[in-house]
């Protein structure tokens, strides 16, 4: 047996209620703000996936996640209804970077309770919005069905991805080779990198703009 296909047999092998459960706590950890930047939610969660092989297991899975990141999202929210413009400072978001903090601000002045929806897909900022929601007196109710909508749209994009990669790599372990395989990661990786770096020298100079001034209140 080869090596990805080892790795998709050992997750494979998991009881599912375990796999579940340590899917779900690790999306929770993610999500929840003071916990997101120790937490690999989003990579656990394709990993897991990459486990799926039947429409059941893909929708227990699926939801069990987009509860947890429910949660998480409500954690954050009240957070920020309690402590207001003084999260900002706080410990947790400089350890997350304040400029994300300014980000969530930005996009919430912006598109209100879309905002929640989109930033579910932006990495940090997916952790930091809800709190910043909350901050900025957005009120409960349309927090908390824009956040349901994301959480179940973020949850079947990622499970689908991993499940269709996990069946994918297979094929594709066994057309190429291991050398091959190994020698395309690579590729990939370094391609990533390029893409990263680009868009980190891109968006440097808007977050330090954007650092500059501080979330401020959006009608709810």
């Amino acid at each position: 047996m080869t090596f990805i296909s080892d790795v998709l047999a050992a997750v494979g092998s998991l009881p599912k209620p375990l796999l579940v459960l340590v899917t779900g706590a690790l999306v929770l950890g993610e999500c929840t703000i003071g916990l997101g930047f120790l937490v690999p939610g989003e990579s656990g969660l394709l990993i897991a996936s990459a486990a799926v092989t039947d429409l059941g297991f893909f929708f227990v899975l699926a939801g069990v996640v987009a509860v947890c990141a429910t949660v998480g999202d409500n954690i954050g929210f009240w957070l920020g209804r309690r402590y207001r413009l003084k999260m900002r400072e706080t410990k947790v978001v400089r350890k997350l970077g304040q400029q994300h903090w300014d980000r969530a601000g930005q996009l919430l002045r912006k598109w209100g309770i879309g905002a929640v929806l989109v930033g579910r897909f932006l990495p940090v900022v997916r952790t930091l919005m809800p709190a910043a929601a909350g901050t900025s007196g957005m009120s409960y109710p349309k927090f908390a069905v824009s956040s349901l909508i994301g959480a179940i749209a973020w949850s079947a994009t990622h499970v689908s991805i991993g499940w269709l990669a996990g069946a994918s790599a297979k094929y594709i372990e066994d057309a190429l080779g291991r050398t091959s395989w190994i020698l395309m990661a690579a590729v990939v990786v370094i391609g990533v990198s390029i893409w990263l770096l680009r868009r980190r020298r891109g968006t440097k100079q808007p977050e330090a703009a954007a650092a500059e001034e501080p979330a401020k209140d959006v009608a709810a």
